[in-house]
């Protein structure tokens, strides 16, 4: 499957909020959409799941209008929405029917999705006793219990510890391998980069990069060396520069230079690594999602 956005308008009022968004995010994929705040990410997270209609554009599912009565979507919002009051149990049952699954089906995917996140023994238990972390797995619970086919994921890991990160990290990359469309948003650039082969950044409301993550950074020049050695102050003499620890940036002429000063490392010196360097995620986050000019 593919979910695309062709062209997304949107203003409240005099302000416009999204201006021409255009991107795709497919089945078995990760997509990231990124931003700062009031970027407009909540704005296309709710126009892609019917919250409210965008002023103009598509979005369109395998090059078709959605048709969101078939569609299965499962929502984790960034600001949660359980009642602390209420058991697990039965508030799982509740959303679980309000997405159309008749009672039998909803506890076996209950149960199911609440050994799998080490939760059937707060099955009972009030919302408001568990820690933060655990009511982020309960909340996540509500978004896939019913199978969806389209999963939206806002903030995701706040509020979790390393722990319960993993376990989660796991989950997700099972949903990604059984052929799901998982849409991220998140200001942790590092689960971005580790889940997600394609982002979309906006910035004031505009697309300012979009594509596969890998073809970014492979955009950028590779003319600057990473190199790990033990022999690393010896390295520094030859070539110039100041190591930090056991590694030492070099910075090329060209990319002509690459091959030869990599070869003369590898003669010269006991290496740990030698790698090009790429820009991470965040670097390019904030080359594009600062001020727009």
């Amino acid at each position: 499957m593919e979910l695309e956005l062709r062209h997304i308008r949107k203003s409240f009022g005099e302000k416009t909020v999204l201006e021409d968004i255009s991107f795709t995010a497919s089945s078995g994929r990760a997509f990231g959409l990124l931003g700062r705040n009031g970027a407009g990410k909540t704005t296309t997270i709710r126009i892609v799941m019917d919250v409210f209609p965008a002023d103009g554009g598509e979005v369109l599912l395998d090059g078709k209008p959605i048709d969101y009565a078939k569609l299965g979507t499962g929502y984790l919002p960034e600001e949660r929405g359980l009642y602390p009051k209420k058991k697990i149990g039965e508030q799982l049952l509740y959303f679980a029917r309000l997405k159309g699954m008749n009672k039998p089906d909803a506890v076996k995917a209950i149960d199911r999705w609440l050994a799998r996140l080490d939760m059937a023994a707060y099955k009972d238990k009030k919302l408001q006793t568990l820690s933060k972390g655990n009511q982020q797995k309960i909340q996540l619970i509500t978004a896939v219990a019913h199978d969806p086919d389209l999963i939206v994921l806002d903030e995701p890991f706040s509020g979790l510890d390393p722990v319960n990160a993993e376990l989660l990290k796991s989950v997700v990359m099972e949903e990604i391998e059984r052929g799901k469309i998982v849409l991220f948003s998140s200001h942790q650039m590092n689960y971005i980069e580790e889940f997600c082969d394609h982002i979309a950044i906006l910035n004031r409301g505009k697309l300012a990069l979009e594509g596969s993550l890998r073809e970014i950074k492979r955009s950028y020049p590779r003319t600057t060396l990473t190199v790990v050695s033990p022999e690393i102050g010896k390295i520094a003499a030859a070539f110039g520069g100041e190591p930090a620890g056991d590694t030492l940036t070099l910075k090329l002429r060209d990319e002509d230079e690459k091959r030869s000063v990599m070869q003369r490392l590898t003669a010269e010196f006991e290496l740990d690594g030698v790698r090009v360097f790429e820009p991470s995620l965040a670097d390019i986050f904030v080359e594009y999602a600062g001020d727009a000019t």
